[in-house]
């Protein structure tokens, strides 16, 4: 955490840990009160925001089939099972540019399962909004296919409420893996009129995503854009955040019919993802 950089404007400040590329805080200097949870980053996860990438959340059986080959995932520390969102939020990032309110962050990352790629991520104030924004290079002989996603804890108390649309959801299943996908939202997942929900485990995945979520936590608003259909929502008891996590794919996307929201790149190809956190 030495090496963090703590950038700000007039409106937002916020710290920057070139450890797995994440934000330690995001805090409103008009309402003096965290946009994000303040982590210490002390362990992996432990921030207000981690980058996803290669991979957004967990792939079944950590393997999946790509052109009729078998693609088998590597495994790492923070997960018994899965390549748990990627490897981005684990390693070190290089900081390439950084000024008062903007930094340049990148990851060279090679796995032999074919993952090869270079990732750019920037993150910018721009008056009341956060910018954040992944470019991923395809760098191996052999194609791949990619997807990627931002891993937001919102600071999200009893006071807070939140509310976006969807047109259904995967409710969560052994492993933490989706069940069968449907139409109908149980009341406490379901966030189309604002509200608090129950203070208990939540780990959903949503479809027909607006790319519009709103937070609103005291007198202060935060809005979550980003264009994508799926999104995802993590909560624990206890845990005074909300995860509103927008990807690119759904969850096991993998191995869906059509691997929707993934992008197979050649060598020099590139996939690009972005997401805004305003406030009001």
């Amino acid at each position: 955490m030495n090496d963090a950089l703590t950038l700000q404007n007039a409106h937002l400040r916020m710290c920057v840990d070139p450890q797995g590329g994440s934000l330690l805080s995001l805090v409103s200097l008009q309402h003096q009160q965290p946009v994000l949870r303040e982590g210490q980053g002390k362990k992996p996860g432990d921030c207000g925001l981690f980058p996803m990438l290669p991979v957004a959340n967990r792939v079944a059986d950590n393997r999946f089939l790509l052109c009729g080959n078998r693609v088998v995932l590597p495994q790492h520390d923070a997960d018994d099972v899965f390549f748990l969102h990627g490897d981005g939020w684990l390693k070190r990032w290089e900081v390439v540019a950084a000024t008062e309110s903007h930094c340049l962050l990148r990851l060279r990352s090679q796995h032999a399962c074919g993952y090869d790629y270079i990732a750019d991520l920037c993150y910018q104030l721009e008056e009341s909004s956060l910018y954040a924004s992944l470019t991923i290079t395809h760098c191996g002989v052999q194609s791949m296919i990619y997807g990627c996603g931002f891993h937001p804890f919102f600071a999200f108390d009893s006071h807070s409420t939140a509310q976006f649309t969807a047109s259904g959801y995967w409710p969560e299943g052994e492993q933490h893996l989706p069940l069968s996908w449907q139409s109908d939202i149980p009341p406490p997942a379901d966030f189309i009129h604002a509200q608090y929900g129950e203070d208990d485990w939540l780990n959903v995945g949503y479809s027909g995503w607006s790319g519009r979520a709103v937070i609103q936590h005291d007198v202060m608003k935060v809005t979550l854009l980003a264009q994508t259909p799926w999104l995802m929502l993590f909560r624990m008891s206890g845990g005074e955040f909300l995860c509103l996590e927008p990807q690119t794919h759904p969850v096991n996307a993998h191995n869906m019919q059509g691997q929707p929201g993934l992008r197979v790149l050649g060598q020099g190809e590139q996939c690009h993802f972005s997401m805004q956190i305003c406030v009001e």
